[in-house]
């Protein structure tokens, strides 16, 4: 009688296990974050800080090395064509201009003593009082003295030369705009001293990077307010790209045309430039959407009849904050799984978070 018991118990729990085991088999449809695809005109907002420069500057040096005994230009200062910047220690430059001014007078002295004595030989040969070798000796001096004087004069100019390139000045009306050595400093030949700008005219230069300057729709105007000034706010247009990217930051300088009409705006001047960009209609997905193959990024969809999940590659343009924006791999109306993305694998069932289908 026991064992019949304990034979029937034990039918009584196989038979119970074999109803339950397609109940424990059968998995529950994963809650996810669902969406659906749409196509929508990204418009990008950018701005960078840059600097107002001088369109036109100019590196003044002096042509000689030498001591520098004065620096009367100052940053800012406004110099007209002709003023003196800089002045150089110019001791021995003045005593070989005196030396040469000597030198050039004792020429003239001899050439005019040379001319003489050739004048009075010709006059005494119509007299036969002197020989020809007398009067072409005369004339022979006179040619030393001609080519004395020539070099007199030479070496004269070279010496005024010397002179004055001790003397720095403003090659044209200009703002100075730094300072690259001091007095009593000692230069070299063709060292910059000051930097100068010419002409007055303005840019404001960005370090913009090389990603945004290959959009295919290039920018010509840009709002441009100034850091210390946010109300003086204009517009300037892009003069010049530069061909060259710097490789340590991986920016392009990129200079603006600044109006000659903005007040209250200077050289160095931080200067911000801000642009607005319509890109074409693009798909935008959450990161959460993120998902990833051996070949690149890749994103779940969902079949709407099954509700079971596929991996499908994407191309991803470019990132934003919290976003990624598609250039390829999705189409409209389209489910893909946001958050949850990382639980799924290949014909995973899903519902959306809230459902209880």
């Amino acid at each position: 009688m026991m064992l019949l018991t304990r034979g029937l118990c034990v039918l009584s729990l196989g038979v119970a296990l074999a109803l339950t085991a397609p109940c424990a088999q059968a998995e529950e449809p994963l809650a996810v974050e669902l969406f659906t695809t749409t196509r929508s005109a990204q418009t990008l907002t950018f701005s960078l800080t840059g600097e107002v420069v001088a369109r036109n500057t100019l590196s003044a040096s002096f042509p000689a090395g030498g001591r520098i005994a004065q620096l009367q230009a100052e940053e800012g200062d406004h110099v007209k064509q002709g003023a003196v910047l800089a002045q150089m220690d110019s001791v021995q430059q003045a005593q070989a201009l005196r030396a040469a001014q000597a030198g050039l007078s004792t020429a003239k002295a001899n050439h005019a003593q040379a001319i003489e004595d050739l004048n009075r030989q010709n006059t005494l040969l119509d007299r036969g009082a002197t020989t020809r070798i007398s009067r072409d000796s005369a004339e022979d001096a006179l040619r030393i003295t001609e080519g004395a004087l020539t070099q007199a004069n030479a070496e004269l100019d070279r010496a005024q030369k010397a002179l004055d390139d001790t003397t720095l000045t403003a090659p044209m009306d200009a703002t100075v705009i730094a300072r690259l050595a001091e007095p009593g400093q000692v230069v070299g030949a063709a060292q910059p001293v000051l930097e100068l700008a010419l002409g007055g005219k303005i840019d404001a230069v960005f370090d913009v990077p090389e990603v945004l300057t290959t959009t295919p729709h290039p920018v010509k105007d840009i709002d441009l307010a100034l850091i210390d000034h946010p109300k003086v706010q204009f517009t300037g247009k892009v003069r010049e790209i530069s061909p060259l990217v710097d490789p340590a930051a991986g920016t392009v300088a990129i200079k603006i045309t600044i109006p000659d009409s903005v007040p209250s705006i200077t050289y160095g001047d931080a200067i911000r430039g801000t642009v607005t960009l319509t890109d074409a209609p693009r798909i935008a997905l959450p990161y959460t959407a993120m998902a990833a193959t051996a070949n690149g990024p890749a994103v779940w969809v969902v079949d709407p009849d099954t509700m079971a999940v596929a991996l499908r590659a994407i191309t991803v343009d470019r990132y934003q904050t919290g976003w990624i924006i598609l250039s390829g791999g999705l189409e409209e109306n389209e489910v893909v799984v946001g958050r949850g993305a990382q639980l799924l694998y290949p014909g995973r069932i899903v519902r959306a978070v809230g459902d209880n289908q």
